[in-house]
């Protein structure tokens, strides 16, 4: 299928309102009972070409409402009455599929979902898909098992995605990427999203899609002004004692530490630990069901310290991390958008931190060149120069580039103490949010900011989502 690019950037379009595009009037209520009442720019351009039937290649900033800009129009292409997969989703990470799926079903009324994800035995997922799976959310290499098997069809596919497609089209998922396709329907409509689209992923995708549109909207890591991003020179300090200052003097919110290796990230995050601090490790040697508790404890605050490879940088969306800290630089500089994203999602503001020892600057020459906006860098004078206070208190941009050449009298260090008497410090200190929960329509309190997108439960119908799989299973 040959493609000819039709670029049309959008900045602000002028739709205020989701009954604008023509959803269906069960879509509309879902939205409203979400909360959701106005697009975000990503989806008021996104929307009315998908809906109009065209191939969409978009890009816009993480937390900017992308998974909605896809799902919405999808979701209206599906004959209810046909028990065959007729949406397929495409996505580089276990975590991002489990969480587009769970956006999904608050909006597709009865439609049929399945996840489709390694790590876990594949008999219930061939079970869904026997019983009927219309939407169908995985990422590539258990989709293409699934395909040789026999266990997967795609000949009434309607609607596909490809979500981080910088990412899915890549030498690691590319090839896997390409065999899937070609078992797919060819008269299917097809969307791609990112937040970074370089150019090797328009060429590399001529042969998915038929004319898209080229829909940009705040495409730099730092369009929305929101994310102050610092790369730091330790000038020979020790990385991990300044990784330790950083977060004693963090704020509030929740923050998360990027490592390199699946084995650094875990020895990191033993050291942490054993050093008192409220911290859990993510990385892709951890079986599914240990990811999906990690991401439930932190989505909850139970820990407010995640410490993770890249694959949490793609996609994730978590409220209320306002500190993203790169202890090791990643492999090239749409990583290092990716992980900045993570923080200032959905107009929040947020803070970047890279630190850079001697051995770090001559990568970081060559990253820095290909980043779309300029990284403010200094030299290491103690934490309570980059973060404030040690309080949770933000200064706003001036104050902070303005501090950032002189020496300021900082905070003494919060004392490191043990892991459960920190834990419930952190809990304690939270901000406290009233919500309904999901399940029984109680009332109740949690440390941390609720998701209008997601549903939320009460201290006592709370389950991390393994727990709630295994007791559905029996």
């Amino acid at each position: 299928m040959s493609m000819t690019l039709t670029d049309r950037t959008a900045t602000q379009p002028s739709t205020t309102s989701f009954s604008r595009f023509g959803l269906r009037p069960a879509t509309l209520a879902a939205l409203a009972q979400m909360g959701i009442t106005e697009p975000t720019p990503i989806q008021a351009s996104a929307i009315p070409a998908l809906m109009a039937g065209e191939d969409v290649m978009g890009q816009a900033r993480t937390g900017s409402g992308k998974t909605l800009a896809f799902m919405l129009p999808a979701i209206e292409r599906v004959d209810a009455r046909q028990r065959q997969v007729q949406i397929m989703v495409l996505t580089p990470t276990r975590e991002l599929a489990v969480q587009i799926a769970d956006v999904t079903a608050q909006v597709a009324g009865q439609l049929s979902i399945v996840t489709i994800v390694g790590g876990r035995s594949d008999k219930p997922q061939v079970a869904a898909l026997r019983r009927g799976a219309q939407v169908l959310i995985g990422t590539p290499g258990r989709i293409l098992d699934l395909l040789q098997q026999g266990a997967l069809m795609l000949n009434q596919l309607r609607f596909l995605v490809l979500d981080e497609a910088d990412n899915l089209l890549d030498q690691g998922f590319g090839p896997d990427v390409d065999r899937i396709i070609k078992y797919a329907n060819r008269s299917r409509q097809t969307a791609l999203f990112s937040a970074t689209m370089p150019d090797w992923v328009e060429r590399a995708a001529r042969k998915y899609l038929h004319e898209p549109r080229r829909i940009t909207i705040d495409a730099g890591p730092q369009a929305s002004a929101r994310i102050d991003h610092y790369a730091v020179n330790l000038a020979g300090v020790n990385k991990h004692e300044a990784l330790r200052e950083l977060l004693d003097h963090r704020g509030k919110g929740a923050t998360i530490v990027f490592g390199r290796t699946k084995h650094g990230v875990r020895n990191l995050a033993r050291k942490l630990e054993r050093e008192g601090y409220p911290v859990a490790a993510l990385q892709g040697n951890l079986s599914q069901n240990a990811r999906d508790r990690v991401m439930a404890d932190f989505r909850a605050g139970v820990i407010d310290i995640l410490v993770a490879t890249n694959v949490a940088a793609r996609g994730l969306d978590v409220n209320g991390v306002d500190l993203v800290i790169n202890v090791e630089l990643p492999e090239s500089s749409e990583l290092l958008t990716h992980r900045i994203g993570r923080t200032g999602r959905m107009e929040r503001e947020g803070q970047a931190i890279t630190l850079l020892s001697a051995d770090d600057l001559g990568k970081w020459r060559k990253i820095k060149r290909e980043l779309p906006s300029e990284i403010t860098e200094v030299r290491w004078n103690g934490a309570g120069e980059l973060l404030g206070n040690g309080n949770g208190a933000r200064r706003s941009n001036g104050h902070r580039r303005a501090a950032i050449s002189r020496t300021i009298v900082e905070a003494a260090p919060a004392p490191r103490t043990t892991r459960s008497r920190r834990l419930a410090e952190t809990t304690r200190e939270r901000e406290q949010h009233e919500i309904v929960c999901s399940s029984c329509g109680q009332s109740d309190l949690v440390p941390f900011k609720p998701d209008p997108t997601r549903p939320i439960y009460c201290s006592a119908c709370f389950t991390p989502p393994a727990r709630r799989t295994a007791r559905r299973r029996s």
